[in-house]
């Protein structure tokens, strides 16, 4: 990969560069979680449309919903549990892109042997993350939901993106049913790492597939499919929880940002993996580093 190409691959990201950071610009230092909630019809739509749009990316959904939280000056409890909750919608939008491909694993999943190995890997590779998560979330949550571990997690994770794109070269796993209980278990391990704000779910979970011989698209394929139990079982978890705090207000606001996230989500996914299919990761690398240092500088 040339330089050239290089910059053709991360020109398309411009726009959305520039417009999230004219948003760092209204960002200050965190605010205490007894802050006061702004939330209306806009802040819905908005961080509906963020979560859609940057779930699936190796960007990370959660940063950059804490970062444009803080710039429209919603935050504090219930906006945590609002960015988590809206996540739902993203995860139906892989249900429904993937809904073939779902169902013929469920169908296939007795008496298919690639099938139940798929099924099983899905398993083991969701594990680490749902122990590891249980345990620390009430302590990420009160600590690390900020806009300067956000952003340091944005820069660290480019520089880790660029070394394993120009480091990895060879690929022997080629399709989503080629990948054994080993190499699953090791991208589980990556997806801990995500649990950090600002490391991102989809990066952690395809840089690690790429590390055990995945290539980019079976790595982006098989981070699709794991995200629906993680997911499912972070964003349930929450919505119980906080149920009290996300219709504290209007009751459709939640609702709106789910449907908000929902059809940007399906939009994104598909792109995303027609864009994956002849192009590297490296945009998404420099962009988290340009995002984050710009960050980093508006708050001194």
């Amino acid at each position: 990969m040339t330089v050239g190409q290089d910059v053709v691959e991360t020109s398309c990201f411009v726009n959305c560069l520039n417009t999230l950071s004219t948003l760092t610009l209204d960002i200050v230092l965190p605010l205490s979680d007894d802050a006061v909630a702004c939330m209306t019809l806009w802040t819905a739509i908005i961080l509906g449309a963020v979560e859609g749009l940057t779930e699936f990316l190796p960007i990370s959904s959660t940063g950059h919903l804490i970062l444009v939280g803080h710039a429209l000056g919603f935050t504090g409890a219930h906006a945590v549990s609002f960015e988590i909750a809206i996540q739902l919608g993203a995860i139906l939008s892989v249900v429904v892109y993937l809904r073939r491909r779902l169902w013929g694993l469920l169908q296939q999943f007795p008496s298919d042997p690639t099938s139940r190995q798929t099924g099983l890997g899905l398993g083991v590779a969701f594990l680490p993350a749902a122990v590891v998560g249980l345990a620390t979330h009430s302590w990420i949550e009160a600590h690390l939901f900020g806009p300067v571990t956000v952003a340091g997690a944005l820069v660290v994770g480019g520089v880790v993106m660029l070394v394993i794109e120009y480091t990895v070269k060879a690929f022997s796993i080629t399709a989503v049913e080629e990948v054994g209980l080993r190499a699953a278990w090791w991208v589980g391990m990556a997806q801990c790492l995500s649990l950090f704000p600002g490391v991102s779910r989809s990066a952690a979970t395809i840089m690690g597939g790429m590390l055990v011989g995945m290539d980019r698209r079976t790595a982006t394929e098989f981070s699709f499919l794991l995200a629906l139990p993680t997911m499912i079982a972070a964003t349930g978890y929450k919505i119980v929880k906080s149920r009290a705090l996300l219709f504290q207000e209007d009751p459709l606001l939640f609702p709106l940002g789910l449907a908000v996230a929902f059809l940007t989500g399906l939009l994104t996914v598909a792109a995303f993996l027609s864009y994956i299919k002849q192009h590297t990761f490296k945009p998404f690398a420099y962009y988290r580093i340009v995002l984050g240092i710009c960050v980093l500088a508006v708050l001194g």
